[in-house]
């Protein structure tokens, strides 16, 4: 006797679940990119390895995570000058979508190129690239807390404080500022002229004793 074969019916229920299923897995998750600010503050660091010497820009977010690096040269229009140009083009848009400084750090610190030697910063010491350079100082100032105060604030100017004891400041003024050895009137602050062994003010017409 032949054995028959039974086909199993599939559910339509089911097949629309495995292919909801496989639409979800196959589409990729959408990267937002972080834009930075009209007006942003940065960082610049000069640098010079085996005589290649050049300039690292830092751009930083509010909140003073790197959004963007520019590597310049001294040697414009060079090889090496393009090169970093575009590396640096490349690392701020993987910056601003969103890949940690952390995993730029650790895939190119230690990348070994010419030109390569003595950085002259003693804090990273032999540069075996540039690239590696560049990587060594951001993981130093933004990653292991070694940067210190990044952006200090600008001294401020404070004005001279009035004396508490109530000195005249015409006075004291007439102390610090001479015009040969005249002194300052007491009166209005103008310098007065010689008149004799006295002193007499030519705004308000006061002297210091003569008459």
């Amino acid at each position: 006797m032949a054995a028959t074969n039974r086909i199993t019916p599939i559910d339509d229920s089911e097949v629309a679940v495995n292919e909801s299923t496989g639409s979800e897995r196959s589409e990729p998750t959408r990267a937002f990119r972080r834009h930075l600010p009209d007006e942003r503050r940065a960082l610049t660091h000069h640098f010079s390895i085996a005589g290649q010497e050049g300039y690292l820009t830092v751009g930083v977010y509010e909140d003073s995570l790197p959004g963007e690096i520019f590597i310049t040269m001294a040697k414009q229009g060079s090889t090496i000058s393009g090169l970093m140009d575009s590396f640096a083009t490349a690392v701020s848009l993987a910056l601003q979508y969103g890949v940690p400084l952390e995993v730029l750090c650790s895939k190119f610190t230690h990348v070994r190129f010419e030109p390569s030697g003595w950085s002259g910063n003693p804090k990273i010491g032999y540069a075996k690239s540039i690239v590696d350079y560049v990587f060594r100082w951001l993981e130093r100032k933004f990653i292991t807390g070694d940067q210190g105060e990044l952006f200090k604030a600008l001294p401020m100017s404070i004005p001279p404080a009035r004396d508490v004891n109530g000195t005249d400041p015409v006075g004291a003024l007439g102390e610090l500022i001479q015009m040969g050895d005249a002194p300052a009137c007491n009166i209005c602050g103008s310098l007065m002229v010689r008149s004799g062994t006295c002193y007499r003010c030519m705004t308000c017409g006061s002297t210091t004793g003569c008459s």
